[in-house]
């Protein structure tokens, strides 16, 4: 989006991602792959690839991070979601960059966490002074009227002046013709995503157990695992979908959007992104939030809940068969979110283009035709 607003302007990502190279890039964008991390279900980290503890991984990753930094001596760095990056890592770059007059600015998802948790994690790393101190604007991807990110948190005025609601980030079809022909799958039908895959064995199950139990729900499914599932899940839940008959299942595609447009209507469990792109494509859906070892889900597909945008079925509950069965059947017919859609709730990069288009014209700290954002 900023690539094509602004011709001048070249981004270089940096991501632990192991699946970045997957996806397409424009023109004037690039990255850098840095030693990959994973996060376990109790919430501590490992490597994802390394045969290196987590110290040493994270003392790569951060050398990395502000080698590349100064190298590439960007007018804007924007920082994902965590502060102070993984555990600090970001920290000495954030220092060097501001003394060099580049402009900081913390990107933050709509829902962090519970409060009460977010307070504590952020007390022990001394989160609030940085952001105090060292990011110029905070740009929040959603809307106060769904959640405020920092609510509950004792945060000053000067932290609270930089926050900037951009709205949602809204999902298009990428410029590529058509699915996968490998994905030969008769249409309408639902898509049950798990996301990155690592925590969706559950909804996957539960689906599953849905078709097994009531055969004759009038729509199939494909279940797309997410990349992370243990290939011994995996194996699982393709066999079952095989012999249901109506099911096929994949493990990844870069081009969810193509499913995701084809849809009837979509089983997830409401990560960010996927919330963006239901929002998107308008589609009816039913979330299936996880509740730990973060309480954003949750949050988040409540949130939807009240104001018509989806359906959550509450994962706490005993996931029973029917209730599922049940909720397939009717999920094609239920209301789209545009029904209920907020003012500006997909605005979020025209917002941020705008954002980035002010600095520039406020004068990054090099020429615009040599300038270039994180």
């Amino acid at each position: 989006s900023l690539v094509e607003r602004y011709k001048g302007l070249s981004i270089l990502i940096l991501s632990g991602s192991p699946i970045i190279a997957s996806f397409d890039f424009r023109a004037r964008v690039d990255f850098v792959r840095i030693p990959g991390v994973i996060k376990l279900y109790n919430g501590e980290y490992v490597p994802l690839g390394l045969h290196l503890d987590i110290k040493d991984t994270l003392t790569m990753r951060s050398s990395i991070i502000r080698n590349t930094a100064e190298a590439f001596n960007p007018d804007l760095l924007l920082v994902d979601k965590e502060p102070l990056g993984l555990k600090g890592e970001v920290l000495d770059t954030l220092k060097v960059m501001k003394k060099r007059g580049t402009t900081l600015v913390l990107g933050l998802r709509d829902v962090m966490d519970e409060p009460m948790l977010l307070r504590k994690e952020w007390e022990g790393r001394n989160v609030i002074p940085v952001m105090r101190d060292l990011y110029d604007e905070i740009w929040v991807y959603g809307l106060p009227q769904v959640y405020d990110p920092l609510s509950e948190l004792d945060v000053p005025g000067s932290v609270r002046d930089k926050m900037i609601y951009t709205g949602y980030l809204p999902r298009a079809l990428p410029r590529e013709p058509e699915l996968s022909p490998s994905i030969d799958m008769e249409e309408p039908y639902i898509l049950v995503t798990g996301g990155g895959g690592g925590d969706g064995e559950a909804v996957m199950d539960w689906v599953l157990r849905a078709y097994e139990s009531d055969p004759d729900i009038p729509l199939g499914a494909l279940l797309v695992f997410g990349p992370f599932m243990r290939p011994e899940s995996q194996n699982e839940f393709m066999g079952r979908a095989a012999v249901i008959g109506k099911i096929k299942a994949i493990t990844f595609d870069s081009h969810m959007e193509f499913l995701i447009q084809r849809a009837a209507g979509i089983v997830a469990m409401g990560g960010y992104n996927t919330f963006c792109e239901i929002l998107s494509f308008n589609k009816p859906s039913i979330i299936i939030p996880r509740t730990a070892p973060r309480q954003e889900q949750l949050i988040r597909a409540s949130r939807a809940h009240e104001l018509g945008l989806a359906k959550m079925l509450d994962p706490s509950g005993d996931r029973d068969a029917g209730i599922m069965a049940k909720a397939l059947r009717c999920l094609p017919t239920m209301r789209p979110p545009s029904e209920n859609l907020l003012p500006g709730m997909l605005d979020g990069f025209e917002s941020i283009a705008d954002l980035v288009g002010r600095r520039m014209e406020n004068g990054f700290h090099v020429p615009l035709e040599n300038s270039r954002a994180r």
